[in-house]
């Protein structure tokens, strides 16, 4: 099969990208592309390794090989040498009213026949009211995680946290310090 995108490197790019393999101090996906452009390059020692030999040398798969080799052909070295960017930005499912709406249903009495609000049902609560078309009841854990809201309780949170009893009330340590030496008792 002919490959679509030819390597052919200078000297100037080839003695770059052999200093970069070769320095200790370079990211490890950085070190991994070089050598794969290296390996690729149709001047410094005639035809090139196929993709799957590649691959197997520096330890990706022959479409990696590929995609690199790609990426230098229409974008550049550097761009070779480099991460690709994310394509696409996640939006939020709550923005600021949404979350101080679910805060509100959080801090609100449950439905009849509930003792509390769970996520789901908030999560569907909102769906209800029509804040969101659709939300997860994970995304409802984690924007009440990081609110700040309390129901009268001294810590943070949107629950109630519920008071952890003693695990032995009946046994106390203390040190009594006599001078010239120091006594733990039990008591």
């Amino acid at each position: 099969m002919k490959k679509l995108y030819i390597i052919d490197l200078n000297a100037t790019e080839r003695e770059e990208l052999t200093e970069l393999v070769e320095k200790g101090t370079v990211a490890a996906y950085r070190r991994r592309h070089a050598q794969i452009l290296l390996l690729a390059d149709q001047g410094a020692h005639g035809p090139a390794c196929l993709d799957r030999e590649i691959a197997s040398e520096v330890g990706v798969t022959p479409q990696n090989v590929e995609r690199i080799r790609k990426r230098c052909v229409l974008e550049g070295l550097e761009a070779a040498l480099g991460r690709r960017k994310r394509s696409r930005e996640r939006a939020t499912a709550l923005d600021g009213e949404g979350e101080a709406q679910l805060v509100a249903i959080a801090c609100s009495d449950p439905p009849a026949g509930r003792a509390r609000w769970t996520l789901r049902l908030m999560a569907d609560e909102l769906k209800r009211r029509r804040i969101v078309q659709t939300i997860s009841h994970e995304t409802v854990r984690k924007v009440l995680k990081k609110t700040s809201s309390s129901r009268g309780d001294s810590r943070c949170g949107a629950f109630r946290h519920g008071r952890t009893p003693p695990l032995s009330a009946g046994w106390r340590t203390s040190c009594k310090s006599i001078p010239g030496r120091t006594m733990l008792t039990i008591r």
